[in-house]
């Protein structure tokens, strides 16, 4: 939907350049072309951010239901480790053999 709406808004644009300046078509393409780029780097940017937002949700869900999870060559799990919800690391509990390690959860599979 917001690649329907970018692109009307650009022809729109492109429409009162058109009609009301007197700038070169060169100049008009220009402009277009530039904000072109940006809506769609912009669109490209948050379509990026909400897969990495998904991927680190289902990470922290797989944690919560008791599963393991691969992370940086150690398998986490709620035996060995407890989750701070606030920065999304992985530390490892009292009395196991990870006692203390940190491992974000930006880092596991």
């Amino acid at each position: 939907m917001a690649y329907i709406v970018s692109f009307v808004l650009l022809v729109v644009l492109f429409y009162l350049l058109h009609y009301f300046t007197e700038l070169t078509k060169m100049h008009k393409i220009s402009i277009t072309t530039v904000l072109f780029i940006i809506i769609y780097s912009a669109i490209a940017y948050n379509t990026y951010q909400k897969e990495q937002s998904q991927k680190l949700l289902d990470i922290v869900t797989r944690y919560k239901q008791g599963k393991t999870i691969h992370c940086q060559e150690r398998d986490v799990n709620a035996t060995n480790y407890s989750l701070s919800i606030g920065t999304y690391t992985f530390i490892g509990k009292e009395n196991t053999p990870h006692y203390a390690e940190m491992i974000s959860a930006t880092d596991c599979e």
